[in-house]
């Protein structure tokens, strides 16, 4: 009976959920734009308090490991593997589209049904994987521009269940009858199924040595300030 905490930062969510084999018990999160620095250990605290959860009672922690928000990311990476390396537990990372495609409940994803997770990754693109039944990879993640509609092929009647943060984005343009948005925040909550199972079959993560795949360099303004 595993007792993993999970966090996920890749976008404006700051998510910490606390699992027990398998099952949320405990949730904290906030949606207060650029606030990971200030609220991740502090909800972290909290959600195992109201738990009733020692840190040394975890069996593992486990964290999103991209695409997303650089900043965000590098926040939640730098948190778990402090936490992993201070309690001597094993690290687990989850893909940041497989956590938001498991927010979309399996029941909808039958043989004709597919879920498309989409991180705004600003302009007109998006960071998309499709997922099909029982969570199957269609497509992996990868960097997707919209200036046409780059999932047309997986349509052919098919009910479309979009999820994430560049879920309207998509809407708006292509949109139709059969596209349903399932939700637009990602939540720490959507990994009790994934690092359950990575646990039992102990895939984990090197804590020295992981990185968070953020597909992309970050774009980075260079300041015209002359500050000399």
């Amino acid at each position: 009976m595993p007792i993993i905490l999970n966090i996920e930062t890749s976008t404006d969510v700051c998510s910490v959920a606390v699992a027990v084999d398998g099952n949320t018990i405990m949730l904290q999160e906030s949606k207060v734009s650029n606030s990971h620095t200030e609220k991740l250990t502090l909800l972290i605290e909290a959600c195992l308090r109201e738990a009733g959860i020692q840190k040394h009672q975890l069996d593992a922690i486990a964290v999103c490991d991209g695409p997303g928000s650089y900043t965000s990311l590098r926040i939640g990476a730098a948190t778990a593997k402090a936490m992993c390396y201070a309690l001597d537990k094993p690290l687990i990372t989850v893909d940041s589209l497989t956590i938001l495609a498991y927010g979309v409940p399996e029941a909808l994803l039958g043989d004709n049904n597919i879920a498309i997770a989409m991180i705004d990754a600003r302009r007109n693109e998006v960071y998309a994987g499709v997922y099909g039944k029982s969570y199957e990879v269609l497509l992996p993640k990868a960097p997707v521009i919209l200036d046409e509609n780059p999932f047309e092929t997986f349509y052919d009647g098919r009910h479309i269940y979009i999820c994430g943060n560049g879920a309207v984005k998509y809407y708006q343009q292509y949109g139709d009858s059969n596209t349903h948005i399932q939700h637009e925040c990602t939540s720490a909550r959507y990994m009790e199924v994934v690092t359950s199972q990575a646990f039992e079959e102990n895939q984990f993560a090197s804590v020295a040595y992981f990185t968070p795949d953020y597909i992309k360099a970050p774009n980075i303004t260079k300041s015209t300030k002359n500050l000399f």
